[in-house]
C-alpha cells in the first residue's frame, strides 16, 4: 500500500540546513574545540544557562523557621594569562612589564638599613605604608625610563687615540648641523675680560665685561634680548629664578635688571660685591664682598636674611653646593669654609692648600669638591662627612677657575688653556691622570660654566665669549615641569607661582638635608625635662603596676606583693636584655690549640 508523502517532508530539517550552508572561515584568534561538530564553523560561543538556585529569604519577625547559613568562600582569581579579550585572543604579554632591580634601586629614597627600635603599633603601620608607597613610586619611575628618548653621548678615540688631541674644529665637522651651530666665538676685546652665566633652563646666556658691557641673549637662536653699558666696572653677573631678571655686581652696589635692560633695583646694602650666587629653591641671592661680608638677599620679598662676617679678608672665591645649598668660600690662608644663613659661624673649615685658594667647585650630587691653590695643586675632596682629599695633581700653571658639569666632568681654566677631565659616569670621581679634552683660547680665562642640558661649555676670557662642544657633559633629558627650555611666557609665570609656594625657608639650610626628617632626640629629652620641672611631675611617665582584686580569697596581701614583684622582675629582665643588645659584642680570644692538654692551661686567661 503506497502512502502519500506528507507535505513538506522533502524539506531538510533546520539543523541540516545550517550544515548545508557554506563554511565560515575561522579567524586566527579562534581555536578549534572538541565540542564543535565536524564541518561546522565554530561561531560565537553559546550562552550557558544559569543555575537558578533558590535564594534564602529573610525570615519574618513571626517566622520561627531555621535561618539559612551562606558560606562565604573566597573567590578564586584567575591568572592574567588565562584572560581573553572579546575576540577570544590571548594576551602574549600578560601582567605588568618587568623592571630590573638595579634601576628600581636607583630611584629608591628610603634607607631600609636604619630600623626604628621598638616602634609602636601605629608607628609601625605608618612606616610600612610609607615604605610600600615609596617602593611603588620607585617602580613607576623606573618603568618610565622607557620614555626617555635621549641617551648621553661620549667622545671615544679610534685605536687608542688620545681624545685630548681632538680639536674643536674636528668635533664640529663630525656632528650634525644643529650641534655644530652651538659652537661659536664672540670677539669682544674692547670690553673684556668677561664673566658669564647660563639660565636654569640652559636656553639663555648673560655675560658682563670688566669695562661695563652687559648683554643677555638666547644663545640657541642667537636672538639678542638686551645689551647695555653701565659705565662702571662689572665684577659678576647672575640670572635669578628665571631669565626675566638679571643681577649685576657693579663697582659700588648691586643692581637688578630685567630682560629689556631696564634697571629695577639698586641694593645699596650690598656694596663692593665681587661674586654672586643664586639658590633657586630658597630664592636667595648670595653676595661676597671685598669687606669680608657674606650677604643673603631674599629676592621674593626684597629683604636681607643674613649678613655674616667671615673674618677672612677679601672674598673673591665662592661657589654653592647644589645638593644642600651650602656656600663654600675660599680664603687666602688655604682653607675653605662652609656657611649657612642659620648660623653665624662656619659649619666646617677644611685646610686644602699650603697657599691661597684660587677656585672652588662642587659637583651636582654634593659628594665631591674640587679646589685649586697658589701651590699649583688641583685636589678633589670627599664631602660626605670625612672632608678628606681623594686625589691630587700638580698642574704646570695653577687653575684659576673650576666648573663641574651635570654628569661629573671637571673643567679647569689655566691661563689661556681649558682642560676637561672625565670619570666613569655620573656621580663618579673624575680621573686626573689624563685630560678628556683640551682647548686653547685667544685670551686668559676669567669664567667657566657648563650649560645645563646641553653638551656645551661656556668660557669667558679677555677676548670675548667662547662656546665649546663637550660631548657627554650634560643630562640628555630634562624635566618639563621643572626646567623647560621651550616654555612660553604663560608657562613661565605659572612656574614662578608654583616655585614661590614651594619655597624652602633659609633656616633649613644645613650640611645634611636628610637630618631634617629625623627626630632631634636631645632637644626632645630637654623639652620633656623642662615640662616635668614646670608641672612638678612627669605626665608621660607610666603609672606603677596595680594588680586587680580577685575574688574567693585570692586578693590577700601576700598574693598582691607576689604579683607586683613578678611584674617588676619581668621589667628588669627586659631592660637588662636591651642593654646587652646595645653593647658591642666582645670578641673572645682564640686559645692556642695544642696536641695534648697541659696542667698549666688553667692559668691561661
Amino acid at each position: 500500500m503506497e502512502t502519500v508523502p506528507k507535505p513538506g517532508s522533502n524539506v531538510p530539517p533546520k539543523k541540516d540546513r545550517l550544515q548545508a550552508k557554506k563554511k565560515k572561515p575561522r579567524r586566527y584568534w579562534e581555536q578549534e574545540t572538541t565540542g564543535t561538530a565536524a564541518g561546522a564553523s565554530p561561531g560565537p560561543p553559546r550562552k550557558r544557562k544559569r543555575n537558578r538556585e533558590l535564594r534564602p529569604q529573610k525570615p519574618k519577625k513571626n517566622d520561627t523557621s531555621k535561618k539559612f547559613r551562606i558560606s562565604k568562600k573566597p573567590r578564586e582569581l584567575k591568572s592574567p594569562g588565562h584572560q581573553r579579550s572579546l575576540s577570544g585572543a590571548q594576551d602574549p604579554f600578560a601582567g605588568p612589564a618587568p623592571v630590573s632591580v638595579e634601576v628600581v634601586q636607583k630611584y629608591c629614597r628610603i634607607d631600609k638599613s636604619k630600623e626604628v627600635p621598638h616602634p609602636k603599633t601605629k608607628t609601625r603601620s605608618r612606616l610600612v605604608a610609607a615604605e610600600a608607597q615609596e617602593e611603588e613610586t620607585s617602580v613607576r619611575a623606573a618603568r618610565s625610563e622607557l620614555l626617555l628618548a635621549e641617551k648621553p653621548g661620549f667622545l671615544e678615540g679610534e685605536d687608542g687615540e688620545d681624545t685630548a688631541k681632538i680639536r674643536q674644529a674636528d668635533i664640529v665637522e663630525a656632528v650634525d648641523i644643529a650641534s655644530a651651530a652651538k659652537h661659536f666665538d664672540l670677539n669682544l676685546r674692547q670690553f673684556g675680560p668677561y664673566r658669564l652665566n647660563y639660565s636654569s633652563t640652559g636656553r639663555h646666556l648673560a655675560f658682563g665685561g670688566r669695562r661695563g658691557h652687559v648683554a643677555a641673549l638666547d644663545w640657541v637662536t642667537k636672538k639678542l634680548m638686551c645689551e647695555i653699558n653701565v659705565m662702571e666696572a662689572v665684577r659678576d653677573v647672575r640670572f635669578l629664578h628665571s631669565e626675566a631678571l638679571l643681577a649685576v655686581a657693579q663697582n659700588r652696589w648691586l643692581h637688578i635688571y630685567d630682560n629689556q635692560g631696564i634697571e629695577l633695583h639698586c641694593v645699596r646694602r650690598c656694596d663692593r660685591v665681587t661674586r654672586l650666587e643664586f639658590l633657586p629653591f630658597h630664592f636667595l641671592l648670595v653676595t661676597a664682598s671685598e669687606t669680608g661680608f657674606l650677604t643673603y638677599l631674599d629676592v621674593s620679598v626684597g629683604k636681607i636674611v643674613a649678613a655674616l662676617n667671615a673674618r677672612a679678608g677679601r672674598l673673591s672665591v665662592m661657589t654653592q653646593n647644589p645638593y644642600n645649598a651650602v656656600i663654600h668660600l675660599g680664603h687666602s690662608n688655604g682653607t675653605v669654609s662652609l656657611w649657612s644663613p642659620a648660623m653665624k659661624e662656619p659649619l666646617a673649615k677644611i685646610l686644602c692648600h699650603r697657599g691661597g685658594v684660587r677656585a672652588v667647585a662642587v659637583d651636582p650630587t654634593g659628594t665631591h669638591m674640587a679646589t685649586s691653590g697658589l701651590d699649583h695643586q688641583l685636589k678633589l675632596f670627599d664631602l660626605r662627612g670625612t672632608f678628606q682629599p681623594l686625589s691630587a695633581r700638580t698642574l704646570p700653571q695653577g687653575a684659576g677657575h673650576l666648573a663641574f658639569s651635570q654628569r661629573g666632568l671637571l673643567a679647569a681654566g689655566m691661563g689661556d688653556v681649558v682642560n676637561i677631565w672625565a670619570g666613569q659616569g655620573k656621580a663618579s670621581l673624575p680621573s686626573l691622570e689624563q685630560p678628556y679634552l683640551t682647548h686653547r683660547l685667544s685670551g686668559h680665562v676669567h669664567g667657566l660654566q657648563f650649560c645645563p642640558y646641553e653638551d656645551v661649555l661656556g668660557v669667558g676670557h679677555s677676548g670675548g665669549i667662547t662656546s665649546m662642544l663637550v660631548p657627554g657633559s650634560a643630562e640628555p633629558n630634562f624635566d618639563g615641569l621643572e626646567s623647560n627650555p621651550y616654555r612660553s611666557r604663560k608657562q613661565r609665570q605659572e612656574w614662578e607661582v608654583k616655585a614661590l609656594l614651594e619655597k624652602v625657608p633659609a633656616e633649613l639650610i644645613c650640611l645634611d638635608p636628610r637630618a631634617l626628617a629625623e627626630v632631634d632626640v636631645v632637644s626632645l629629652e630637654q623639652a620633656k625635662k623642662e615640662r616635668a620641672e614646670r608641672l612638678g611631675y612627669d605626665p608621660d611617665a607610666t603609672a606603677p603596676f596595680q594588680p586587680k582584686p580577685k575574688q574567693k580569697g585570692r586578693s590577700s596581701t601576700a598574693s598582691l606583693v607576689k604579683r607586683k614583684r613578678k611584674v617588676m622582675d619581668q621589667e628588669h629582665r627586659d631592660k637588662v636584655r636591651q642593654s646587652l643588645e646595645q653593647q658591642p659584642q666582645k670578641q673572645e680570644k682564640a686559645k692556642p690549640t695544642r696536641a695534648r692538654p697541659s696542667a698549666l692551661d688553667r692559668f691561661v686567661r
